[in-house]
């Protein structure tokens, strides 16, 4: 299974990316999440099929997301065509698109999508992403992307029903914490994933707690 061409193909479409969803993202994914399944099933490093298919749905599934793609169903397409080229079967590829194609947070608000294994790490994995240190950067980067206030005490939290409430309501940065990256912990699916989830979930906490601190000063 040729990995190489995925990671191109990642850098291709990527290539500018400046909101936190770049290739590098898709590379701590990826090595995150085969670290998490390599740490549950220490056995599996002997069928290297599975870490490529984790590592293939870790690389891709910002490629089509619908925040950064302005037309994801195009380049499924081109996702079809390329994983023959890596060495797939038909089967692997429709579980990857599946995975690809529902792992997201905005995708799981209003119907929870249940992942085969390989994308129950992967899914981890990118949500563990917006948790910690690398997940606080990744937030204000994305909010200043997207003109959003870092903090507005006028403007409160909200309660996330669906795809497009969340989409579209008005945020700030640190409502953004409340909102959804508070909660991820409580959404993992995998033993690795919770124990690294809850670390960094507090690391976040902290900081935001240091913030309101010097906020209210």
């Amino acid at each position: 299974m040729n990995i190489e061409l995925v990671k191109k193909f990642t850098k291709d479409h990527l290539k500018g990316e400046k909101t936190g969803h770049d290739y590098y993202h898709g590379q701590r994914v990826a090595n995150l999440a085969t670290k998490m399944y390599l740490s549950d099933y220490p056995d599996a490093h002997k069928d290297s099929r599975i870490v490529a298919i984790i590592q293939t749905e870790s690389y891709l599934h910002d490629t089509i997301d619908e925040k950064i793609c302005d037309n994801p169903d195009e380049v499924i397409d081109e996702i079809k065509e390329l994983l023959p080229k890596g060495g797939f079967t038909s089967l692997e590829i429709e579980d990857i698109l599946f995975i690809i194609q529902h792992m997201s947070f905005s995708a799981n608000i209003e119907h929870h999508y249940q992942l085969p294994l390989s994308g129950q790490y992967v899914q981890d994995a990118d949500r563990i992403e917006s948790l910690g240190a690398i997940g606080i950067a990744r937030a204000f980067t994305y909010g200043g992307k997207h003109g959003n206030k870092i903090y507005d005490p006028e403007i409160k939290p909200e309660k996330l029903i669906s795809h497009d409430q969340y989409r579209n309501h008005v945020e700030t940065t640190i409502n953004h914490f409340y909102e959804k990256l508070f909660d991820l912990e409580d959404l993992m699916n995998t033993p690795a994933a919770k124990k690294e989830a809850h670390r960094r979930t507090e690391y976040m906490r902290e900081f935001v707690q240091e913030f309101m601190d010097e906020w209210n000063v």
